[in-house]
């Protein structure tokens, strides 16, 4: 073997060896620091613009689970039993709990993002967040997200949980392709499941639902229905529908609005009456 290539190997490893025993040296320090460092506070940091869980209830929540922090040695105190702790509050996704050199104790809380909330056909009512788990509301903040009513089956049992149902699976995944358009999320209002268990959109405009039936084929039933908001409504009307059948990916159907054309059979029938009326006065006049 080359003696280069063997003195080069040796090197590489005497060089780990020495990494290695470093580190211990250095961990080792640390933790002997640490052995005489007590708690000198407690910083909370929770990013993001949403409030299901303030800096108050983070600190309740290491409070009851270790009582009071500060002035208590560093090594006594149980990090895991922190996060664990703050991981089983239903509104905190990530929790990360660690010490510092001058005895501060950093809590990082991320909370959970919810896209949908879901009232259902058993007056249940709860969020779904964006990873399709339930979540319950929040007594300290309300979420604008998009709404879900109607014959929903979708158990809620207070608790983080999946989603179970096919259909609620679906109202997710629909609620994630429009929050993530633009164009969509500043369009659509709300959801609806009818009675055939079927998805129907609520415009901001107009008066219609928007009949998808269920998230197959998202991409190309919004782009149909672009189209025909683009093509069709602006010659007829938006009030002209009262329902716009998407649900099919190679065609929109348009249901009319009855009482516009009962608005119009009885207009035209005024406009005939007034025409009549005329016609004997006329008749009448010259006679």
């Amino acid at each position: 073997m080359n003696k280069k290539l063997i003195w080069k190997r040796l090197l590489i490893g005497c060089a780990w060896v020495i990494s290695l025993g470093g580190l211990v040296v250095l961990m080792s320090f640390i933790e002997a620091k640490k052995a005489g460092v007590k708690c000198t506070a407690v910083n909370v940091s929770i990013p993001g613009g949403q409030y299901f869980i303030d800096k108050q209830e983070v600190d309740h929540i290491i409070e009851v689970t270790s009582h009071s922090l500060v002035g208590r040695p560093i090594e006594n105190i149980n990090i895991q039993e922190l996060e664990d702790k703050l991981k089983a509050n239903p509104f905190i996704e990530f929790a990360k709990v660690y010490t510092e050199m001058d005895g501060v104790l950093r809590v990082e809380v991320s909370q959970r993002q919810p896209i949908l909330r879901i009232m259902n056909h058993y007056d249940m009512d709860f969020y779904v967040d964006q990873n399709g788990l339930k979540i319950p509301l929040s007594s300290n903040f309300t979420a604008r997200v998009l709404v879900a009513n109607g014959f929903i089956e979708e158990l809620f049992t207070n608790r983080v949980d999946s989603l179970h149902t096919r259909l609620a699976k679906d109202l997710f995944k629909t609620a994630d392709y429009i929050r993530k358009d633009s164009l969509w999320d500043a369009q659509i209002a709300q959801m609806y499941v009818n009675n055939e268990r079927e998805i129907e959109l609520i415009p901001r405009v107009g008066n219609q639902r928007i009949l998808i039936g269920n998230a197959d084929s998202l991409n190309v039933k919004l782009n149909n229905l672009q189209a025909f908001y683009k093509q069709v409504l602006p010659k007829v009307g938006w009030d002209t529908y009262k329902v716009i059948n998407v649900k099919y990916t190679n065609q929109v159907i348009g249901i009319k609005n009855e009482n516009i054309k009962a608005d119009s059979i009885k207009a035209a029938k005024t406009a005939k009456q007034d025409s009549l009326r005329t016609k004997r006065d006329t008749s009448q006049i010259k006679l």
